[in-house]
């Protein structure tokens, strides 16, 4: 096989700040190399705020399990390792012109999104032992601040491929079914900016 190289392409999406990207493979004889940051490179379009990851998490994820939607306090740069993954990114910051906004992407080895801090961030596995990796600008920290939203909010017409249990505590925390939606999100914001 002869050397094949995709390069480093980037697209915005409908939520302000929120980026797809296809990272950059070369494929040849032997397989495939995926580069999954270069700060020369990303930083041509990466926000000036993300300087450096201060953390790197790998989840693995049985097929049909769902995991978010989580905005903390820090801007994200997921992907998939291994697998296959329905991404949903919900925009719930409070000054951004795309408020309420929902995209979905299908993640695959080499399709990456950058996630703006305050936008949340979920996702359901497609394929057994699927691997979501995440890049973190800020260190987690329990108790830090953020919005959680359920992922069965119908509201935010979000067509799951593979339907959930909401009582199936393998498919969907208890804590993520419970979360709440986005209108009581957004309720409880504009009560806490206008006291």
């Amino acid at each position: 096989m002869s050397l094949h190289i995709d390069k480093l392409s980037v697209t915005d999406s409908k939520i302000e700040g929120l980026q797809i990207i296809n990272a950059k493979m070369v494929t040849e004889g032997r397989g495939t190399v995926r580069e999954l940051y270069r700060q020369s490179s990303y930083s041509s379009f990466l926000p000036n705020t993300v300087s450096a990851w201060s953390q790197v998490n790998l989840t693995r994820t049985q097929r049909g399990a769902v995991r978010g939607l989580h905005g903390e306090a820090m801007s994200k740069l997921v992907t998939v390792a291994y697998g296959s993954a329905f991404g949903v990114y919900v925009d719930t910051r409070v000054n951004s012109k795309t408020i309420g906004a929902v995209v979905t992407v299908k993640l695959t080895p080499g399709v990456q999104v950058f996630v703006p801090q305050g936008v949340c961030n979920g996702f359901q596995a497609l394929d057994e032992n699927t691997e979501y990796l995440y890049f973190f600008d800020n260190e987690w920290a329990p108790g830090m601040s953020g919005v959680a939203l359920t992922p069965l909010d119908a509201e935010l017409g979000i067509e799951w491929p593979i339907s959930i249990d909401p009582n199936n505590r393998e498919q969907i925390s208890e804590k993520d079914s419970k979360a709440p939606s986005l209108s009581e999100v957004l309720a409880l914001q504009s009560s806490k900016k206008n006291s």
